[in-house]
């Protein structure tokens, strides 16, 4: 085929215990998705519904280390459990919900805290401070045929060594099934797709040479270093 610029390469996650990639298709996000991290922000956790954002695809890295981005102050992490969707569907109920979910993975979606904060109070949409460059780091997907479906486990996130984020995947405001169901009557969710989750309290800053370590039970771990600015 004949383009007219090189199209590039496609983001692709390797799958755990394979030598296939996982082509990233879309990034979908859960915002406000834990009660005591709604309350974190300043809100009250039954009159904000969780909301949706996107990621673009090349957001998604496996790279251990990333680079502080430009044009913020805040930089933040947030540990969460990311499904990855094996098939097309749309309008998909609840409780055919687990019957699309390829496998799990660990993520960070990594926020420019100030740009995201500003954009909120200016009614703006929440791109620059959530859809850039490397602000979808991603450990490796486990198939679902291997490690189950997933409806709790611990997760744990340390920065240098420091606890900042303990809770439980039972702990979403919205579960799993309930998110596939809403996101499948808003867009056509297909192969290659991820849903990162939402995240639990204890989000805040991080500054280059910081070291982002992430667990969640079953998946193993997600190390990420913070390096100066490109």
């Amino acid at each position: 085929m004949d383009y007219v610029v090189d199209p590039g390469d496609v983001s692709a996650i390797p799958v755990s215990g394979s030598h296939q990639l996982f082509p990233v298709h879309r990034i979908y996000c859960v915002g406000k998705n834990y009660a005591d991290h709604i309350k974190e922000m300043g809100m009250d956790p039954k009159s904000v519904p969780p909301c949706f954002f996107m990621k673009p695809a090349d957001a998604a890295t496996t790279q251990s280390k990333i680079p502080y981005p430009p044009g913020t102050n805040n930089y933040h992490y947030e540990l969460e459990l990311v499904l990855a969707i094996g098939k097309e569907g749309r309008n998909i109920s609840k409780e055919q919900a687990k019957e699309y979910i390829f496998g799990y993975a660990v993520g960070f979606d990594m926020t420019r805290r100030d740009l995201q904060i500003r954009a909120g109070q200016s009614g703006s949409p929440w791109d620059t401070g959530k859809g850039f460059d490397f602000s979808a780091p991603i450990s490796a997907i486990f198939p679902a045929a291997s490690v189950g479906h997933i409806t709790n486990g611990h997760l744990v996130l340390s920065v240098n060594g420091e606890l900042r984020q303990d809770s439980d995947i039972s702990q979403m405001v919205w579960k799993i099934d309930e998110i596939i169901a809403e996101l499948s009557r808003l867009y056509l969710l297909k192969p290659g797709d991820l849903i990162f989750t939402g995240t639990p309290a204890g989000v805040g800053p991080v500054v280059p040479g910081d070291k982002l370590v992430g667990t969640i039970a079953g998946l193993g771990e997600l190390i990420v270093e913070i390096t100066p600015a490109e």
